[in-house]
């Protein structure tokens, strides 16, 4: 008997409006994914679509729809499932994602381990989250800077014709570690220009500086070796991996663009095997969207899982981030409950 699935849009608010060099706003349409079995052992999962990658909530619920018939019958089933996923819908990351860990949930609750235990994995080598400060006004950022104290690293979206302004606003406020995304915004000239200022304000490393496809401007953006490279929205699945690989110096990994948790192992991987840094990020998510990736950060480097803290409205119960160090449940699976109404744990 195949696995039941049930959808549920849920709308998630941001504590302000999130910006970064190609838009934003202040709420985000996620879809919660239930799988239930035949013993009514349920198995959750989000997904968290991107217009930028063509999803919105009513794509993910007709892709879901669509690949409702090619669930397995039980959650045991989970690379030919993620198979069968990819073929039938090769695009559409969030939907498969969101299908995807909620198979995991599900194969963890039945083996009554959680899903980091199960993979072998050490959840104190997990690294510490940055905490993402989003484009806005100077007295903006410095309420976020102060909000995000409880984070060692701060991530800065840049890609404006004032980036210079808001390092300047940033560093009058924290002496904390910074890590930059520009987010496809800048050229590569004004790339190029702005590396030595990076530098002087303490940036770790910038992330993808230039359009996705411009390898070779990114690689020219490396080859200066003021700062290491990280790339995001050129990297979708660990095949990508290759032809990134000499213009890039690390990878950004999101489940909502690669698909599933096994690709996720995937692009680790095949990163490490061309000897890349390795990035988790995220979208704006609950922590059951965070939950699902943050179980694979003992194995990367760095992490930005910020996206549940930003939200004022999270529903879940999940990974957490004391001082920006990521906290695994210990529960089953995924180990995510549910928020009750009044905001305590239900």
């Amino acid at each position: 008997m195949p696995l039941h699935l049930a959808t549920e849009v849920v709308t998630l608010k941001t504590k302000h409006p999130f910006v970064i060099a190609r838009g934003g706003g202040d709420d985000y349409r996620v879809v919660w994914v239930r799988l239930t079995d035949a013993d009514g052992a349920e198995g959750w999962g989000e997904a968290d679509p991107s217009k930028y990658y063509g999803e919105t909530a009513d794509t993910v619920l007709a892709v879901l729809q669509k690949l409702e018939p090619h669930l397995p019958k039980d959650a045991f089933e989970l690379e030919a499932a993620e198979a069968r996923f990819a073929q039938v819908v090769p695009k559409n990351g969030a939907a498969r994602a969101a299908l995807s860990a909620a198979l995991h949930d599900l194969f963890g609750k039945r083996l009554g381990q959680p899903l980091w235990r199960l993979w072998g994995l050490d959840p104190a080598k997990a690294p510490y989250s940055s905490f993402t400060i989003g484009i806005d006004t100077a007295e903006q950022i410095r309420l976020k800077v102060a909000e995000a104290a409880a984070y060692p690293i701060l991530k800065i979206k840049l890609g404006t014709d004032h980036d210079e302004d808001i390092l300047r606003t940033i560093r009058d406020a924290t002496d904390k570690p910074i890590r930059v995304d520009a987010n496809a915004g800048w050229t590569r000239e004004r790339a190029i220009a702005l590396l030595p200022v990076l530098k002087e304000y303490g940036v770790e490393f910038v992330e993808q500086p230039l359009p996705p496809d411009d390898l070779e401007g990114i690689a020219a953006v490396r080859r200066r070796g003021v700062l290491p490279v990280v790339v995001d929205e050129s990297c979708l699945v660990a095949a990508d991996i290759p032809r990134v690989a000499a213009a890039a110096d690390g990878i950004n990994i999101k489940l909502a663009k690669c698909g599933s948790l096994r690709e996720a192992l995937r692009m680790i991987a095949t990163a490490r095997a061309h000897s890349m840094l390795v990035m988790v990020g995220c979208m704006i998510e609950s922590s059951l969207g965070i939950t699902a990736a943050a179980h694979f950060t003992p194995l990367v480097d760095a992490a930005d899982l910020d996206g549940a803290a930003l939200t004022a409205n999270d529903p879940f119960i999940g990974a957490t981030i004391d001082g920006g160090k990521i906290r695994l449940p210990t529960g089953p699976g995924l180990g995510v409950r549910r928020r009750s109404q009044d905001g305590r744990p239900g």
